[in-house]
């Protein structure tokens, strides 16, 4: 018997240990509230990103990316660094893809990481403002032929931010 209950607090100990504990401020948790419970629309709190790369490149020469987050929100808000451009090639933050779908290999760092990410891997971005970083795709990227490709997002999740469109490139 005494070793059930050992068996049964060790179990439920170790349940507690396991369990993602998700923080949220007051005001999140009234936005979610209100979601839920009213039909009458809420303001967004979430920073947006628009990603964006000239329409044609030639093979031999650089890609140049560019990752705009915009706060257009009443107030301060941060995001993750992680997995976007704004920590360099440390992830594959991006699925690029030529014209028959095959995914282009990505050839930048891959960083192993602790959770929860520290307060220096997140980045504010004031009222009204937004933040900009440029990269050169190839470098992370390997784009070897001719072709169309394109480029999506896949790191909301990690970093927070919401980008809802996919860009689209001819490299000749």
């Amino acid at each position: 018997m005494k070793n059930i209950h050992t068996l049964l607090f060790s179990s439920v100990l170790l349940l507690a240990a396991c369990s993602q504990g998700i923080q949220t401020t007051d005001q999140e948790t009234a936005l979610k509230d209100s979601t839920l419970t009213s039909s009458v629309p809420v303001t967004d709190t979430a920073l947006t990103a628009k990603m964006t790369v000239a329409p044609v490149a030639m093979l031999n020469d650089s890609i140049s990316f560019t990752f705009t987050v915009y706060n257009q929100t009443d107030s301060a808000r941060t995001f993750c660094k992680w997995h976007t451009p704004f920590e360099g090639l440390m992830s594959k933050y991006l699925d690029v893809r030529d014209e028959a779908g095959n995914e282009v290999d990505y050839k930048g760092a891959m960083a192993k990481r602790m959770m929860p990410p520290p307060a220096d891997s997140y980045i504010t971005v004031n009222k009204g403002d937004s933040l900009t970083v440029t990269t050169d795709l190839k470098k992370g990227y390997a784009i070897q032929k001719p072709g169309k490709y394109s480029i999506k997002y896949n790191s909301s999740e990690m970093s927070g931010l919401v980008v809802t469109d996919s860009i689209s490139l001819t490299v000749k």
